[in-house]
């Protein structure tokens, strides 16, 4: 025997069966299905691609209208909050005013019974 012993077949040969065999292959079993079966793949994955452009884009102006919804409702809730503000403030300026009168009205109520009191 000699040393120089190489099998018939080597099996981790790299480079042995290149794709464009490997496309040989599958063509000469599957033949033109396959290549229709690519490329109708091909055309729902651009079509996938696309429809997801499309909802990308609707998300992004959904968002933005929300976002200047929720600022319309922000500048609206803060000019109401402000207006019942001040209209408090007006109701207890009022309150204040009318406490007052009572005061005056009471001391004036006073001052007359003295008066009707010593005639």
């Amino acid at each position: 025997m000699s040393k120089t012993h190489r099998p018939v077949i080597e099996l981790n040969k790299s480079g042995d069966v290149t794709p464009s065999k490997i496309e040989v292959i599958k063509n000469l079993i599957f033949g033109e299905q396959i290549e229709a079966y690519d490329a109708e793949f091909e055309k729902l994955k651009q079509d996938i691609i696309a429809k997801k452009k499309v909802l990308n884009e609707l998300i992004e102006e959904v968002k933005t209208e929300v976002s200047q919804s929720i600022d319309n409702v922000s500048t609206d809730l803060n000019i109401r909050i402000t207006e019942v503000e001040q209209n408090l403030g007006n109701k207890v300026e009022e309150l204040q005013s009318e406490a007052v009168n009572k005061e005056t009205l009471g001391k004036l109520l006073i001052d007359l019974g003295e008066r009707i009191k010593k005639k």
